[in-house]
């Protein structure tokens, strides 16, 4: 029987996407509701450090507007250029982030293409999904959470193509029962 040809491993160069979230154990980001009371704080995580890789906030409409309603104010994270995803919000309305209507991937390639850091896709499970299939996430950090939520907003939204990943970290939160995995795009 002949062997199959294996794809070469996808070379990344300059600026990654990673999509990076927290996620419960049955495979949810939010609740029905758009609520993550579940998600919790471990004290053995060092946000600073993980947020140092990045200096763009990739993030979908619907999460964008839900952290501005409850207080994230709506102009995006501290140090970092923010980039919302959206069909239906007008860059005249916000001019503290950047508003993309059009084709996402397109918009991605052209930010992977400038000098700087990493970027974070954070929340926005349809996003990630398009943005996936479209061949420019590089990575996937997710924390599970040890909770299971029933219902709500999933990790990744069908239809989705099939993606295969390579585990290039993982680590234990023995204090709080989280496990955080990285793995990148192959």
């Amino acid at each position: 029987m002949p062997r199959k040809a294996e794809q070469p491993a996808r070379v990344v160069e300059g600026r990654r996407v990673i999509y990076a979230v927290a996620m419960s154990l049955d495979g949810y980001i939010a609740g029905p509701s758009g609520e993550y009371d579940w998600i919790v704080n471990d004290p053995d995580i060092d946000f600073n450090e993980m947020g140092s890789q990045f200096d763009t906030f990739l993030i979908g409409r619907k999460t964008w507007e839900m952290m501005a309603a409850q207080g994230g104010g709506g102009g995006g994270w501290s140090g970092m250029k923010t980039v919302v995803f959206s069909s239906t919000l007008r860059q005249s309305d916000y001019p503290s982030v950047t508003i993309v209507s059009g084709d996402a991937a397109a918009a991605v390639r052209k930010l992977k293409a400038e000098p700087g850091k990493n970027m974070w896709l954070f929340g926005g499970g349809e996003l990630f999904r398009s943005l996936l299939d479209a061949g420019v996430v590089d990575g996937v950090g997710v924390a599970i959470m040890p909770v299971v939520v029933g219902g709500g907003i999933p990790f990744l939204p069908p239809p989705a193509k099939r993606a295969k990943l390579k585990l290039t970290k993982h680590k234990l939160y023995p204090k709080t029962g989280i496990v955080s995995l990285d793995y990148d795009v192959v």
